[in-house]
């Protein structure tokens, strides 16, 4: 009876085997294929060699700042100057993530628990509001707007002048991204959910993209809105266009972050798992 039985565990063994070269090829291909860029685009590596980079922000001097989103006090925030110079300018932080230029200085979230927003301005910190794993931040240049990403998370408000935290949404799943247009719209993703939402002051938010993986972070420019999505593999960063067609713009993306512009048609985007700056940009027609 044994006997018998060896030529059948042979078979099995040989297709168990060949399924695991498979899947293993797969698992290889999806973590080594280039990024790829639509008709009309290019990318090329701006910076690498940044572990768990995360959230940009551009000043008006040149300097881009740059997060390192490790947790448990080991956070960094990285200043990128124009001639290459990358320097450390604060650490001890928890998962910091979502950053904008505020006044002059540098708001920056930390997504590792129930810690402070905090502005960077001339050399001190500065606690402006406590949060929830706040990660999205968004200002107009007046209030700030952050996103939590916790199940449940809210939609805030924070006037700095006033003192004044209000509550926009609450109840969310996994809030990620927020991002506040010139014209006044206001969006927010909610990563669980696979949606893009725009807020509305009187009655429900409208969903503007769904059906989406695992989008993160939003930024509106003249261009649209554009999405990224943190998904580990085949991440994508998609446009939504001022005429409101949803465009792939880049794929194969390992965690993608955020993206903020550099100049027109160009953009800086963080590229999570592969330590790495992208920069995207638009050929010329």
């Amino acid at each position: 009876m044994s006997w018998s039985l060896k030529p059948y565990w042979r078979s099995a063994l040989v297709v168990i085997g060949a399924a695991l070269t498979l899947y293993l090829s797969y698992s290889e291909w999806r973590q080594f294929y280039p990024a790829t860029a639509a008709t009309g685009w290019e990318v090329q590596v701006y910076r690498d060699q940044i572990p768990m980079v995360s959230a940009l922000a551009l000043d008006g001097r040149g300097d881009l700042y740059i997060s390192q989103e490790l947790s448990s006090g080991k956070g960094k925030i990285l200043k990128l100057t124009a001639d290459g110079r990358l320097t450390e300018i604060l650490a001890g932080l928890s998962k910091p993530d979502g950053q904008v230029i505020f006044r002059g200085g540098l708001v920056t979230g930390q997504e590792g628990g129930k810690l402070p927003v905090l502005w960077l301005r001339n050399g001190e910190t500065e606690t402006l509001f406590e949060g929830n794993s706040v990660e999205g931040i968004a200002t107009d240049g007046r209030v700030l707007y952050a996103i939590e990403d916790a199940r449940p998370g809210r939609l805030l408000r924070f006037n700095p002048d006033s003192g004044e935290l209000t509550v926009l949404r609450e109840g969310l799943d996994d809030g990620e991204g927020v991002s506040l247009c010139p014209d006044g719209r206001l969006f927010y993703t909610e990563k669980r959910k696979g949606w893009v939402k725009q807020w509305q002051a009187k009655g429900p938010d409208i969903i503007v993209a769904d059906g989406l993986n695992a989008p993160g972070f939003v930024q509106c420019t003249s261009d649209g809105l554009w999405i990224t999505e943190d998904a580990t593999h085949l991440a994508r960063v998609l446009l939504l266009d001022t005429g409101g067609k949803l465009q792939v713009i880049l794929t194969h993306l390992r965690s993608a972050q955020t993206l903020i512009p550099l100049a027109a048609g160009s953009y800086l985007l963080a590229e999570q798992g592969r330590k790495r700056i992208l920069k995207l940009e638009q050929r010329p027609t």
